[in-house]
């Protein structure tokens, strides 16, 4: 079961990355030096899905890292 867990741990790291840098068409690294400053926009349809996906992959992977460790103690 723990080989099982790591396994599903992985493949979910590599998702996360995946939907990570699919949702590179923000401001980059231009964002950090002051480039396009406080324009807001809202999220909608693909753009959206991919961060609620984010946001929900995130949580399983932190929740499953936590069974994992509790499991291997």
């Amino acid at each position: 079961m723990f080989i099982s867990l790591q396994i599903i741990q992985i493949i979910l790291s590599i998702t996360l990355i995946v939907l990570i840098l699919l949702q590179g068409k923000g401001a980059g690294l231009g964002g950090i030096f002051g480039g396009d400053g406080g324009v807001y926009r809202t999220k909608r349809g693909v753009e959206k899905t991919l961060h609620q996906a984010t946001i929900g992959l995130s949580l399983l992977f932190f929740v499953l890292a936590l069974v994992t460790v509790a499991i291997s103690a």
